[in-house]
């Protein structure tokens, strides 16, 4: 069975001004990406673990916010490194400036032996679709397109980083 991680699409402004809240990862590896590197806040989903409470959990793990409002699933999107991401999209809106992310452990420089932290997401931004067709990773683009779709704007398909 494949990995499955969990998220939620958060926006604002539907329909005419619509942005919607990416994060970027932290850490060595993805600190001088741009394009192409931005998600939906999301993480694993544990066994048995209700799909919209593991999306709630990585959102608040990811960003240090709660989010209560009602999610509206979008569907299930299988990503290049086969791994499933059920995606939820929920109406909102949070300063991301203010975000506070979970940090991890890892060994840094490579075979240096010392071990740094590092937060999870470095920054977070609100977007417009079509921006956030360039900064998205290339398999979470559906995510934006099915909900542009619902809310009846319109996200440049298939763009290329």
């Amino acid at each position: 069975m494949s990995e499955r991680s969990a998220g939620i699409l958060l926006y604002r402004g539907a329909p005419t001004a619509l942005e919607v809240f990416l994060v970027h990862p932290g850490g060595p590896f993805w600190a001088n990406k741009d394009e192409g590197a931005w998600s939906i806040p999301k993480g694993l989903v544990e066994d048995d673990e209700n799909l919209e409470a593991a999306a709630r959990r990585e959102f608040e793990e990811e960003t240090g916010v709660k989010i209560s409002a009602r999610l509206s699933e979008l569907g299930s999107f299988r990503q290049p490194s086969r791994k499933i991401v059920i995606a939820f999209a929920a109406e909102g809106d949070l300063d991301a400036a203010a975000i506070r992310s979970n940090e991890f452990v890892m060994e840094w420089p490579p075979k240096s032996g010392r071990l740094r932290r590092f937060p999870e997401v470095d920054r977070a931004g609100w977007f417009t679709p079509d921006v956030a067709m360039a900064k998205i990773l290339k398999g979470q683009r559906p995510i934006v397109e099915v909900l542009t779709q619902r809310l009846g704007t319109k996200a440049a398909k298939g763009r290329s980083s």
